[in-house]
C-alpha cells in the first residue's frame, strides 16, 4: 500500500464513523506507557489519553490497536490488527495491540450479527471489510491533516510505512507529528477500498511474525489459570453428573474435615468446595458424598440405544424434519428415479480436548464483580456472569486473558466455568479461582452430539446426481448450547446441520433436513462444527456413488462440480492435490483416498495415505492437503492453522470417541480417551493457494477432510467401507468379517 493515494469515492459525501460497527479513533499528545501495552491489557497506555474504540496514534509514532476477537492459538490477536495497520500504511514495528473490551455494538463481529463471538473461523471473514474500510479512513484522516498543514492538495500527498509525503517538495510528516496537530472529524470519509490485490498489499499475504508467540516462548503469556489475586483462595465444583439433576441429599463431612477447606457451597446443579489451595479443594470435592435428583431427561440416555434410536428415526420417512437446504424438489425427483443409492452414517460423541481445562478467577464485593478468563464471547461472559449474581452488566469488570483451546467449548451461553467462580466469591467474600481437572473436564465435557446421517441420491443415465436427500438424526447442540440463538434460528439448528449444505456440487435437487433428539446429553460445536460428521457423510457417500458407477473419485467430484467460478476453484484443488500426491501411482500394501470441501466458501481437497495392521488399527502415513481460502492474511499462520486441523482430525478419524451409559461419561483422562500422539502423526503436505477474493475461514476448514479421506483410503486398500467414525479397530475387524475379506 505504500505511496498509493487514498481514492475518495465522494470528497463532498460524508458518513458516521459509529455507523453499525462503530469505527472511531483518536490521536492522543501524550506517549504511551509502552510496559503496559501487553496481550490482555484493559488499559493500554497512560497519560491523559484514553485509547479509543480500535486506533489511537500517539506523537511518539505508536499505533495502538484494538483486536476485539478471542485469541485461543487461531492467530486472530495479530491478523485483525493486521488489517487496519495496512490499509492505514502503519509501521508494524510501532503497532501495539490491546484486547479490546466486551462490547457487541462496537467490537461485534458483523459475521455474527455483531455479536463479540470468535468461533467458526469466521473472525477474519467477518471484520474484514469494516476494517479495511476503518483502516483507510483513519489513513484519509491523516493524510488530510498533512495536506492542510502544508497548504497543498491531498492529491500530491501519498503514505509510506507510518508517513504522509509530499511528492513535489518530498516534505515528510510521521504520524506521530501528525498527531500533535492533528484534527479528527466527528464523521468520516468514504474511501474507496483498492482490488484484492496482494501486489497492493505491504503487509497483508507476508509472514509477519505473530505477537503472542514472544510470550508463549518465553512464559510471560497469562491464561487465566495464571491469574494471581491478593487475597485469593480456590474452589472446585462438584457438578451434577447428568444435566440438570439437582442436589437432594449432601454429606459433606469427610469434606469439612480435609486440612485447608473453608467452606461449602450447595448450589443448584452441585456442590462448591473453598479451600486455601486447589488440592485441598480437589480432595474434599472427592470427599463429597451427594444424591443426586432422578428426574432429568439424561439419565435414559446411553450411545448404544441412542444410535438405534437414531437410526430408526432416520429410515422413517414418514418424520419430517427440520429443512436447511432446500433446492428443486428432492423427494419427488427421488420417487420417479431409476438409480437410487442410499447410505448410512454415524458419528459417536467426542470431546474437545482443549489443552488448558476450564478455569476462572473471580472477585465479588459489593460494588460488583472482576472476573479474568479466556473465553471465546466477552460480552456473553459478561451476561452469563451478571445473570449468575442478580447484577446489570456494567457491574462486571471482565479482563479477557488468552485461551489455551477453544474448539468450541468456551462459548456456550451459560458459560458454567465463570459462573462456578463468581458464586463461590459471593459465598466466601475473597477472590476466588475456580480449576476444573482434567476429570471434570471430561466428565462435565460439552460433547460434538452423536450422529445418524442418511443419504439418498437419484443418478441420471450419465452418471450425473439430480436428486440428493439427506436427513440428519442427532443430539440438540444450537438449542442446548444457545437457546437465544436457536429461538432467533426458527428452530434450525446450524450447529448440528453445518455441513449438509452442497454449494458447488451441481446437484438441481436438494434436501437437507435436520432431526434432533432432545436426549438430555450436554453438546456443544466441536472443531468444524456439524461440518466434521455431516461432510464425512457426504464425501463418503460421493466415494460409493463413484465406486458404484466405476469412476474414478477425484474425477467423479470433478465432473459433479457445477460451472460456476467458486466450483472452478474446487476443480482446481482437486486436481493439484491429486497432482500433488501423484493419484494414479499405485502402492504396495497402501491406500489413497480423496475427500473435498467447500467449508464456507473455503475450497480444500485433501487425499490419505493409509495402511492396516493385523490388530485392525488404521495407520496414516501422508497426508495432502490442498486449501484455497481467498487472500491470505498470514500466509505461514493459515499452514499452521491447517496442519493443526488435520491432526484434530486424526484423533476424530481414528481414536477419540465418548461412550455414555445411563447418561454417565465413561472416559475420564487420557488414558482412556485418547488423543494422537506424535508416533500417530503423518507426513503433512500442504499447499496454500491465494486467490484475489474475500478471505474466508482456514483455523477448522480441514479436520472435516480427514476422517473422509482416510475412510475412503481403507475402501481403496481393501475394497471394505468403513461408515463410522471414529475408525476403531473393532470397527474394521467387524467389517472386514461381515464382507468376508482377510487381513493380508
Amino acid at each position: 500500500m505504500s505511496a498509493q493515494n487514498p481514492m475518495i469515492k465522494n470528497p463532498s459525501r460524508r458518513r458516521f464513523m459509529t455507523g453499525a460497527a462503530g469505527l472511531t479513533f483518536g490521536v492522543a499528545v501524550a506517549s504511551p506507557g509502552l510496559q503496559e501495552l501487553v496481550v490482555g491489557a484493559a488499559e493500554a497506555a497512560t497519560g491523559s489519553s484514553k485509547i479509543n474504540n480500535w486506533v489511537t496514534v500517539f506523537t511518539d509514532g505508536t499505533v495502538v490497536i484494538q483486536s476485539p476477537a478471542a485469541e485461543m492459538g487461531q492467530g486472530s490477536l495479530t491478523s485483525l490488527p493486521l488489517i487496519v495497520a495496512e490499509e492505514m500504511d502503519a509501521d508494524w514495528s510501532k503497532v501495539r495491540i490491546v484486547a479490546a473490551p466486551p462490547n457487541n455494538q462496537i467490537y461485534g463481529n458483523p459475521a455474527f450479527r455483531y455479536l463479540q463471538y470468535t468461533a467458526g473461523s469466521a473472525t477474519v471473514t467477518g471484520y474484514f471489510t469494516n476494517l479495511r474500510q476503518f483502516g483507510a479512513q483513519v489513513r484519509y484522516v491523516l493524510l488530510d491533516n498533512a495536506a492542510q498543514r502544508w497548504g497543498v492538495p491531498l492529491t500530491e500527498v501519498v503514505s509510506g510505512p507510518g508517513y504522509a509525503e509530499h511528492t513535489k517538495s518530498g516534505r515528510r510528516l510521521s504520524y506521530g507529528e501528525i498527531a500533535a496537530f492533528a484534527k479528527v472529524p466527528a464523521q468520516a470519509p468514504e474511501v474507496q477500498l483498492d482490488a484484492l490485490d496482494k501486489a497492493h498489499f505491504r503487509l497483508i499475504g507476508k509472514d509477519v511474525p505473530r505477537v503472542d508467540v514472544a510470550g508463549k516462548t518465553n512464559g510471560s503469556a497469562q491464561y487465566s489459570i495464571d491469574v494471581q489475586v491478593p487475597g485469593m483462595v480456590y474452589g472446585a465444583i462438584l457438578r451434577e453428573p447428568v444435566d440438570r439433576a439437582q442436589p437432594v441429599q449432601i454429606d459433606d463431612r469427610e469434606a469439612r474435615a480435609v486440612a485447608g477447606v473453608l467452606q461449602i457451597v450447595p448450589l443448584q446443579y452441585g456442590v462448591g468446595v473453598i479451600a486455601e489451595s486447589p488440592w485441598a479443594a480437589f480432595k474434599a470435592k472427592q470427599a463429597l458424598k451427594v444424591t443426586w435428583s432422578s428426574e432429568a431427561r439424561g439419565w435414559k440416555h446411553s450411545s448404544g440405544s441412542g444410535f438405534e434410536a437414531f437410526t430408526k428415526i432416520a429410515r422413517d420417512d414418514s418424520k419430517k424434519g427440520v429443512a436447511w437446504e432446500t433446492v428443486g424438489q428432492a423427494v419427488p425427483e427421488l420417487g420417479k428415479a431409476q438409480n437410487v443409492i442410499e447410505g448410512e452414517y454415524r458419528a459417536d460423541y467426542a470431546y474437545h480436548a482443549q489443552m488448558e481445562p476450564l478455569n476462572s478467577v473471580a472477585s465479588v464485593s459489593k460494588d460488583g464483580c472482576e472476573i479474568w478468563c479466556g473465553t471465546q464471547s466477552q460480552t456473553i461472559a459478561v451476561d452469563a456472569v451478571a445473570a449468575a449474581l442478580g447484577l446489570s452488566a456494567d457491574k462486571i469488570k471482565f479482563n479477557g486473558m488468552l485461551l489455551g483451546g477453544g474448539f468450541g467449548r468456551r462459548g456456550n451461553r451459560d458459560l458454567e466455568f465463570m459462573v462456578d467462580s463468581a458464586l463461590l466469591s459471593k459465598a466466601v467474600g475473597k477472590p476466588v479461582k475456580v480449576l476444573w481437572t482434567r476429570e471434570d473436564d471430561v466428565k462435565n465435557g460439552r460433547f460434538r452430539p452423536q450422529y445418524v446421517n442418511r443419504i439418498r441420491a437419484a443418478v441420471d443415465d450419465k452418471g450425473k446426481i439430480v436428486a440428493w436427500h439427506h436427513r440428519v438424526v442427532s443430539d440438540e447442540a444450537l438449542a442446548y448450547m444457545d437457546p437465544v440463538r436457536f429461538k432467533a434460528s426458527q428452530g434450525r439448528d446450524n450447529i448440528a446441520m453445518r455441513g449438509t449444505e452442497l454449494p458447488t456440487y451441481d446437484i438441481p435437487h436438494r434436501l437437507a433436513e435436520g432431526l434432533q433428539q432432545p436426549t438430555g446429553i450436554r453438546t456443544a460445536p466441536l472443531r468444524a462444527i456439524g461440518v466434521g460428521q455431516n461432510s464425512f457423510a457426504n464425501e463418503v457417500f460421493i466415494d460409493e456413488v463413484a465406486a458404484k458407477l466405476g469412476v474414478d473419485p477425484v474425477e467423479f467430484r470433478i465432473r459433479q462440480l457445477a460451472g460456476t467460478p467458486r466450483a472452478q476453484r474446487g476443480r482446481d484443488v482437486l486436481r493439484e492435490v491429486a497432482r500433488m500426491a501423484a493419484w494414479g501411482r499405485k502402492r504396495e500394501g497402501r491406500g489413497l483416498g480423496v475427500a473435498y470441501l467447500d467449508y464456507s466458501g473455503t475450497q480444500l481437497a485433501g487425499i490419505a495415505e493409509v495402511s492396516l495392521n493385523k490388530d485392525g488399527r488404521i495407520r496414516v502415513h501422508d497426508f495432502w492437503c490442498v486449501i484455497d481460502a481467498g487472500v491470505a492474511i498470514q500466509p505461514d499462520n493459515i499452514v499452521a492453522q491447517t496442519e493443526s486441523s488435520i491432526v484434530y482430525g486424526i484423533g476424530l478419524a481414528l481414536t477419540e470417541h465418548i461412550d455414555v451409559s445411563g447418561g454417565l461419561v465413561q472416559q475420564s483422562n487420557f488414558f482412556d480417551y485418547h488423543v494422537p500422539r506424535m508416533r500417530d502423526i503423518p507426513n503433512i503436505h500442504i499447499k496454500l493457494v491465494q486467490t484475489p477474493n474475500h478471505p474466508t475461514g482456514a483455523g477448522q476448514m480441514a479436520t472435516p477432510l480427514v476422517p473422509s479421506a482416510i475412510a475412503n483410503a481403507f475402501h481403496q486398500l481393501t475394497g471394505v467401507r468403513l461408515r463410522q467414525q471414529p475408525l476403531l479397530p473393532g470397527r474394521v475387524q467387524q467389517a472386514m468379517s461381515e464382507a468376508g475379506v482377510k487381513f493380508a
